[in-house]
């Protein structure tokens, strides 16, 4: 039964132990045993306790908060797919008492919000979304010691850094492949933004297979954009009015995806038999790629599960533990967006 505003000292009696103990324990501090944390933790959970952060900042000198810098510029990082991020995120930081610090700033001004949160100790680590291209924010956050974890790998050597990925350029030359495999020739290419590293990867693994089956890739067929639903069908629509059309258009988001279904639609053709699409699918809650099969075929995988994990990583460098990179696989999902080339 939960106790409304239980205090630190009722919980500590209850357990029988001392405060101090409870809270070195609920604060991660090494001289608790396991099976005494695990115990605390446990009573904290059912007993609804919940830790005073003003005090929490007082005891361990930590500001209890880790950082998102979101530039608006060319690149809008305010998006669905960056909202369903941060509430994989947000799942790990309540649990542990931390908050979520979001600066928004226009892109010239990303790395003084990086110089300001440091100098302010308004954060005890960040989390860097979306590495480009001759990134200057590793070296930046490097060089004020702010722990940091980037959700995407650098492009290009940039020095050393924790981050998790996924496997973006064998997703797509996977989901390639499977075209090839299914006589398509003409497939088109909508990608993300193109200085962005995700989109980068997807670009390679997509000219891996082409090259792999011996088709050369038409330049006309490729375009990088930001991946919203008008940008997918007005370059869908474009690309259904040539004489020789792509019969299969890979897409880097299930939100691009449905303006290209739509423009498919408009053309007076059908989906997955005239003309075949796979897209990336984020498992984005409000836009579930649903149905057996399901509507669309994709390289799946949660932004969700991402959020959480790189939420754990931040939290692991700040409390001083070893972390480790990681890059996960993507699953090739078949649904009925897919079908043979037409003759």
């Amino acid at each position: 039964m939960r106790t409304p505003g239980m205090t630190l000292k009722e919980l500590a009696e209850m357990l029988s132990l001392s405060p101090t103990t409870v809270s070195r324990a609920l604060n991660g501090y090494p001289e608790v045993n396991a099976e005494t944390r695990a115990r605390i933790e446990a009573a904290a959970r059912e007993h609804g306790y919940q830790p005073n952060t003003m005090a929490r900042k007082l005891a361990t000198g930590k500001a209890m908060a880790v950082g998102h810098v979101i530039p608006l510029g060319e690149h809008q990082m305010i998006n669905p797919i960056f909202a369903e991020f941060m509430t994989g995120a947000s799942e790990v930081y309540s649990k542990v008492g931390y908050e979520t610090i979001l600066t928004v700033v226009p892109e010239k001004g990303e790395e003084d919000a990086y110089r300001d949160l440091a100098r302010r100790h308004s954060v005890d680590g960040v989390i860097v979304h979306a590495p480009r291209t001759g990134d200057p924010r590793i070296k930046l956050l490097t060089e004020l010691g702010l722990p940091f974890v980037l959700h995407g790998r650098p492009v290009g050597d940039d020095g050393p850094s924790v981050c998790l990925d996924i496997k973006n350029a064998r997703a797509f030359r996977q989901a390639t492949q499977f075209l090839i495999d299914l006589g398509h020739r003409r497939i088109a290419l909508l990608n993300g933004l193109e200085q962005i590293s995700f989109a980068l990867r997807r670009r390679a693994g997509y000219e891996q297979a082409m090259e792999r089956g011996g088709i050369a890739t038409d330049p006309s067929l490729s375009a990088h954009q930001e991946m919203t639903e008008t940008n997918g069908y007005n370059t869908t629509m474009a690309w259904m009015q040539r004489a020789e059309r792509p019969t299969a258009i890979l897409t880097s988001s299930i939100i691009s995806a449905i303006g290209v279904s739509r423009a498919v639609r408009d053309a007076g053709l059908e989906l997955g038999h005239d003309v075949s699409l796979i897209t990336h699918d984020d498992d984005l809650s409000f836009l579930r790629n649903e149905g057996d099969p399901p509507r669309f075929t994709t390289t799946f995988s949660s932004i969700s599960a991402a959020g959480h994990r790189c939420a754990e990583m931040v939290l692991d460098l700040i409390a001083g533990k070893p972390v480790e990179s990681e890059v996960w696989d993507c699953q090739l999902v078949e649904g009925r967006s897919t079908g043979p080339a037409p003759a």
